[in-house]
């Protein structure tokens, strides 16, 4: 340890005057304009808050790596995934819907984000903890968002709101069976599955090419809390979500996660019996099965939240050899609006914040901005004569898919079994069992009583009835005996 005396200093480095006093003109006179020292504490205090994200706004994180355990280099030729690899990444859970000061145990779905400091660049992986979402093109996303936050005329979140959108979206109906059973509520992070939810493309080093979804399976188990249990801990802790994962690397109880995969040949996406794009769906174990790819672990703490998780900035178009985009809308739609978001947040380069940086050397012709702190020198344009950086890399070229046809505003081209309520249907009826269903009533009419119009009220009941007659019924009959009360 040092024996150097430990001294307050300025943002500069300079010794600090002192933590407690103003400069003043005398004992009691005005503090003087000059007091360099006070003015940096005062402005850097008020601008110490950056803009929260959008959705995802409450949230926090740890540190950890990625080990390869299984080799799948006949499916991908991605650095992270080959034998022996490991990987050092970052991880950020989150509520979607709910503002930074928000309590962790809304029902909402929970945001899981990775990102991965490959020896090919950053790959990140922007998830949920659910395998599927709301809807299926992003055009519905902003208005989707909009309905499960607050009001404008009394800046409320409104029930009435949320069920309008949801049933007047049909899509909805597969997420929103999720969110209102069981697992709508993870008891922690750390008990909780993660899922790409959207399909990616792997690319081997011959070429091949295999459609892919992510499931990050919990090594803790999945655990849920009760709406009861929820909304007890809203009050009496709000950020149970946040602490619990904090005490429990500090502790050294390190969570892990198995990732498994599911792949699809290449070719078998035009002839699936359903649009295997798309994000409001699940593909059938049956069809294809789970492989085992590695194990990731957090095992540190941030130093400094704002830093290390509040300015990381997760986003689907941080791909990396081997890995590649698929046709699913939502994704595609995402690839802009997540990186469009951080600059609008963080600053045109706010890939150079440390927690964003790649840990390989970067080459790149970007140029100045706010916050721009690695050196660029000349010749900062391409083609050049002059030694600079060219897209000349010699390994596996960008993966791609094919597409023709009219520019036209459409849905996705029909496969036979497409439809909106069935994998809905399979999840109540097949996945969970007589006291799930009995506790999924008792969520979905509570939420329902809870403000909901007569109009939206009675299409409610018609959307649950689409699902499952018997479990529509049940949550009518529920209302009306909740509301008699």
């Amino acid at each position: 340890m040092s024996n150097e005396p430990n001294y307050t200093t300025t943002d500069s480095g300079a010794p600090a005057g002192s933590d407690e006093l103003s400069l003043t003109v005398g004992a009691g006179g005005p503090i003087v304009l000059h007091d360099h020292y006070l003015i940096e504490q005062m402005a850097q205090f008020n601008r110490e808050r950056i803009p929260e994200r959008q959705p995802h706004a409450k949230g926090s994180g740890a540190f950890g790596s990625f080990e390869n355990t299984s080799d799948v280099s006949q499916y991908t030729c991605a650095a992270l995934f080959q034998p022996g690899a490991k990987t050092d990444m970052v991880a950020r859970f989150s509520t979607v819907a709910g503002e930074r000061g928000s309590a962790d145990t809304w029902r909402d779905p929970r945001g899981f984000a990775l990102k991965f400091y490959t020896s090919e660049g950053v790959y990140d992986m922007v998830g949920n903890n659910t395998p599927v979402f709301f809807i299926r093109d992003p055009m519905k996303f902003q208005h989707f968002i909009r309905s499960q936050k607050r009001r404008a005329d009394n800046n409320l979140r409104d029930h009435d709101m949320q069920w309008d959108f949801w049933t007047l979206s049909p899509e909805t109906a597969h997420q929103v069976a999720w969110l209102m059973g069981d697992r709508g509520i993870p008891k922690t992070w750390r008990h909780m599955n993660g899922y790409s939810s959207h399909t990616y493309l792997w690319v081997n080093a011959e070429g091949v090419k295999h459609w892919v979804k992510y499931h990050f399976i919990s090594d803790q188990g999945v655990e849920y809390l009760t709406q009861e249990e929820a909304d007890r801990l809203a009050g009496a802790d709000g950020d149970h979500h946040v602490r619990d994962l904090f005490d429990a690397v500090k502790a050294g109880d390190h969570p892990s996660w198995t990732l498994k995969v599911q792949l699809m040949p290449f070719d078998d996406a035009k002839t699936y019996r359903f649009n295997p794009f798309d994000l409001t769906k699940v593909w059938p174990h049956g069809d294809y099965p789970l492989h085992e790819v590695g194990r990731m672990t957090l095992h540190t703490n941030p130093t400094d939240n704002h830093a290390q998780i509040e300015q990381a900035a997760f986003e689907p178009s941080n791909l990396v050899p081997g890995i590649g985009l698929s046709p699913d809308r939502m994704l595609l739609g995402r690839v802009f609006a997540y990186a469009d978001a951080h600059r609008a947040r963080l600053g045109a380069n706010y890939k150079q914040i440390p927690v964003n940086s790649p840990r390989n050397e970067v080459r790149s012709y970007s140029k100045d901005g706010a916050m721009r702190i690695h050196p660029v020198s000349d010749p900062v344009y391409a083609p050049n004569s002059k030694g600079g950086p060219a897209a000349d890399y010699p390994g596996q070229p960008e993966p791609q898919w094919a597409a023709d046809g009219e520019i036209v505003r459409s849905a996705y081209v029909a496969h036979p079994e497409d439809d909106d309520v069935s994998q809905a249907r399979t999840l109540v009826r097949e996945v969970f069992d007589d006291a799930a269903r009995e506790r999924l009533v008792g969520n979905v009419s509570g939420h329902l009583l809870d403000g909901v119009s007569e109009p939206v009220l009675q299409r409610a009941f018609q959307y649950w009835r689409a699902i499952d007659d018997d479990l529509g019924a049940a949550i009518e009959r529920a209302v009306h005996a909740g509301g008699a009360g």
